[in-house]
């Protein structure tokens, strides 16, 4: 049996009985972030969804489910996207992170981001971030030259408002694939 008192220093006033409360380990995590380096102090449990929005203020990146089925935490790391709700900032230490934030130039968007305004790939917008990441990703990987292999390589992320065909127009567009419907 476990004696409680083994683990309260000599001379606490920490009533027994009750659980004697840790400080919450934080780790200094160097990320860099849409070109930026970004000093962090946090948790090692803190997900990089929550590092982005809730201590650098960076909230275009959304959190939808929390649980990597929706997509609309997307961002990309290294140029490869995933989902940053599933992901550990302490984990990414060390990467080139971009969010939907860090993607135009001044005043000129991304060619992803023209054509989801050019094709209306977006009703209330709020996967939107997360669809023009996951959508930059599937580019950089190079492996989807059809639009249904470009339909099933972006079906982990979700529209609720049903932009899909607008979406798949917006990508090909950007990507240059024939035999658009």
């Amino acid at each position: 049996m476990i004696n409680p008192r083994e683990y309260i220093e000599p001379g606490s006033s920490w009533p027994l009985g009750h659980a004697v409360p840790d400080q919450p380990a934080t780790h200094t995590v160097k990320l860099n972030i849409n070109g930026q380096d970004v000093h962090l102090k946090i948790e090692p449990w803190v997900s990089l969804l929550d590092a982005l929005r809730e201590y650098i203020g960076l909230t275009g990146t959304k959190k939808g489910c929390d649980h990597g089925q929706c997509g609309a935490c997307t961002v990309l790391v290294d140029g490869k996207r995933i989902n940053s709700c599933l992901t550990l900032a302490v984990m990414k230490q060390g990467c080139e992170i971009t969010t939907i934030e860090g993607l135009a130039k001044g005043d000129e968007l991304h060619p992803m981001q023209e054509a989801f305004v050019e094709h209306d790939a977006y009703q209330c917008g709020y996967c939107t971030p997360g669809q023009i990441c996951s959508a930059i990703g599937l580019i950089n990987e190079g492996i989807a030259n059809t639009r249904d292999e470009i339909s099933e390589l972006m079906s982990g992320n979700i529209c609720r408002c049903g932009a899909y065909p607008h979406i798949l127009d917006a990508i090909e567009q950007v990507k240059g694939v024939a035999g658009h419907e």
